[in-house]
């Protein structure tokens, strides 16, 4: 059985992990075989948003881990226990918490920095030829990583023009793909898609992400 790291950065669009993507990505590697271990950061998240006026919560605080804990029905550890050798894939959905709580591209761009141990684990896939999947606002995850290293690994955030620069200047390779389609570097083993990087229905954004995962289970034999 395949067994697949997902690495969620908590829960809600706009500070942790897209819901809809995290649901489809852990619907298609189930409905796959994969065995799945979901983990994310034990860390505060940037700032907490109320979703429901999109304003920031003054004041109030949350743990990445355990909001990730509500998606994962409480079957997440902490990242820094997952290694890439470990696992056949590792996959990372979208939503702003990518962006804000795995690394800082939200606010800093292509100045980004990352929680040291979720870079460690982008890194441990590229390096080792792990197959590891990205939807949405994530491939700046992989972008932040691999900063510095000498390696340009391609990468789609969909057709925003802004979020496409920022990846290039940071070395990546930015390439533009509609929500149902995937983008696939052969030689760095990773697989992206846009999803909501896109204006897209939920049904469009599960198409890009059901052949982003299954590419990801592809590539890991």
């Amino acid at each position: 059985m395949t067994k697949v790291a997902v690495c969620l950065s908590g829960c809600g669009v706009f500070d942790g992990s897209e819901i809809h993507e995290a649901v489809l990505v852990l619907l298609a590697l189930d409905r796959a075989g994969a065995e799945v271990q979901c983990c994310a950061p034990d860390v505060a998240q940037m700032h907490v948003v109320n979703h429901l006026t999109g304003e920031v919560a003054d004041g109030e605080t949350r743990n990445v881990l355990v909001e990730a804990a509500r998606i994962a029905r409480g079957e997440v550890v902490d990242v820094a226990q997952v290694k890439a050798a470990d696992y056949d894939a590792v996959v990372f959905p979208g939503g702003f918490g990518a962006a804000k709580n795995l690394c800082d591209f939200a606010v800093r761009g292509a100045d980004a920095e990352g929680h040291p141990e979720v870079l460690r684990l982008v890194r441990e896939c590229v390096e080792q030829g792990t197959p590891l999947g990205l939807a949405c606002i994530a491939p700046a995850v992989c972008a932040t990583a691999m900063k510095g290293s000498g390696r340009q690994v391609e990468l789609t955030v969909g057709r925003g023009a802004d979020a496409s620069a920022a990846l290039d200047a940071m070395g990546a390779k930015a390439v533009p793909h509609t929500v149902e389609e995937i983008h696939v570097d052969a030689a760095a083993r990773v697989v992206t898609t846009p999803a909501y990087m896109e204006d897209a229905t939920i049904a469009q954004v599960a198409s890009g992400i059901d052949a982003m995962v299954a590419k990801v289970l592809d590539l890991a034999g």
